[in-house]
Order: C-alpha cells, then structure tokens, then sequence
C-alpha cells in the first residue's frame, strides 16, 4: 500500500464522534495538500474493509460531498446522532466541529 494511502487510512480512522474534516485537509495532513481527490477514492474503496467513519468527511465548504439523497439523508443522519449541527442551508460550522489532528499529535 503506498504511503500516503496509509497516512489518509491513519488519519481518518482517528477522527473522534461529533468532529469532521475536509477532504483537503486529510489530504494535507497526508502529505499531498492537493490530494483531496485521492481521499475521495480512499474512502470509497476503502471504508468498509478499514472501518473507517466516512461520514466524518466533508468538502471544504461544511457541506456533504454526496450527490444522492439517500446518501445525504445517510450521513447527516449519522452526523446529528454524534451531536453534530447544521445549518438551515444544511452547512456544518467547521470553526466549532472541523477536528486538526496535529493539535493531538495524530498526523505522523
């Protein structure tokens, strides 16, 4: 497995209950601050076989990245029972949720 893939894995699997990150941000934390489409890819190959909490992930904006309604529904759901708010234009605010593993020592 190549490294960055790993670091992505590393990163997401340590993003605790009621935080969120962006895309972007893992893929910077990773190494490749223009790797967000990688993480993409990541979690869709990957969540099930990792456990990985892909609805912890988010775009740049604090919005959810999926297109389908049943998937929104999905994770906001998820979301809300974690204890995570959104906005009246369905917007998380990543001031108050966004997690930054380095202020953990999580990113390697």
């Amino acid at each position: 497995m190549e490294r960055f893939t790993e670091r992505v894995i590393h990163i997401i699997q340590r993003i605790p209950s009621g935080k969120v990150m962006a895309y972007g941000q893992i893929a910077k934390c990773a190494g490749s601050p223009r790797g967000a489409r990688q993480v993409v890819r990541i979690l869709h190959s990957m969540s099930t076989n990792y456990q990985l909490p892909w609805h912890r992930v988010i775009n740049s904006k604090g919005e959810i990245g999926i297109k389908s309604e049943e998937g929104f529904i999905n994770q906001k759901m998820m979301l809300e029972e974690e204890g995570i708010k959104f906005s009246a234009t369905n917007r998380i605010d990543l001031d108050k949720y966004r997690f930054n593993p380095d202020d953990r020592g999580i990113a390697e």
